[in-house]
């Protein structure tokens, strides 16, 4: 085997390099078919020389060699095409939350002053009905109708968001 080596390892290199132009490669290549020729050394039944042996391990090496080459590039290219899709829907997204913020916001104004004030402790504060009667002196039974008469308006201000949101999940 070393003999074979010493003997053709220049050769099969040239012949992958001037296939593929990329010395590095080239070298892996050569290396591969040699040590696949010595793992196989008890199966290969050479029908010509080992010069047209080593033609042919180089020939299918390079051809698998761009096979798989192509086939990473298209998946890094998908790969790549689904990152930047995810990343404008994420941002279409973001868009779409900070418009129904706003809308939400937008509403809210219309409470009378004291409802706006329930209304955002309980939501964005997150307090509890209890916590909300304590810090502002009302009893909990008041709390609870200024809610519910703030959502009652708040769903009617706003009901076109549901089927506005439908639909743009749906197209």
């Amino acid at each position: 085997m070393e003999k074979i080596y010493r003997l053709y390892w220049e050769e099969v290199l040239d012949s992958a390099f001037r296939r593929l132009r990329d010395e590095e490669i080239a070298q892996d290549i050569t290396q591969e078919i040699f040590i696949s020729l010595w793992e196989n050394r008890e199966k290969i039944q050479l029908a010509g020389s080992l010069r047209a042996y080593f033609e042919g391990a180089v020939k299918y090496r390079v051809i698998n060699y761009f096979r798989s080459s192509v086939i990473k590039e298209k998946h890094k290219e998908d790969l790549s095409f689904l990152i930047r899709d995810n990343l404008e829907h994420s941002a279409e997204n973001k868009l779409m939350l900070k418009d129904l913020h706003q809308e939400v916001e937008e509403a809210m104004l219309d409470l009378p002053e004291k409802m706006r004030l329930i209304f955002s402790m309980s939501r964005k504060q997150e307090k509890s009905i209890v916590e909300i009667s304590d810090e502002l002196g009302l009893s909990a039974q008041t709390v609870k109708n200024q809610l519910t008469a703030a959502l009652k308006v708040m769903r009617k201000r706003l009901s076109y968001l549901f089927f506005l949101m439908i639909i743009i999940v749906f197209i």
